[in-house]
């Protein structure tokens, strides 16, 4: 498989209680690369810590920026503690943010309530 370059691209966290986990893709959305904190070798309890997610984040990152990532768009989604940390860390790698949203799901009238009880 060749390496294709990208100098622009996208990145997409997912964090949520229990993992983080972080997509790279072209600008057309075509997935180039992507890690977790699972696959950066922690397990249990501490895969859901901020320390697991930046350490994640630099892992993929690192990976990105050898196939030639400069810039890219990024997207946040999800409650758990990974988010601020990975945000800190990508800060920290020098990769240029040209967007940064967060596209967490929020409901806009919530679940049908159950039915009254009857009695």
């Amino acid at each position: 498989m060749t390496q294709k370059s990208l100098n622009q691209g996208r990145i997409y966290i997912t964090a949520t209680f229990n993992n983080t986990i972080i997509t790279v893709t072209d600008p057309d959305g075509q997935v180039a690369l992507w890690g977790s904190t699972g696959s950066s070798g922690f397990k249990g309890a501490r895969k859901s810590t901020p320390f697991a997610a930046t350490t994640a984040i630099d892992a993929v990152l690192k990976k990105a920026k050898d196939q030639g990532l400069t810039s890219a768009q990024v997207f946040i989604k999800g409650p758990g503690s990974g988010r601020d940390a990975a945000l800190s860390a990508l800060r920290a790698s020098g990769i240029r943010v040209i967007e940064l949203a967060d596209v967490s799901p929020m409901p806009h009238n919530g679940c049908r309530p159950k039915k009254r009880r009857r009695g």
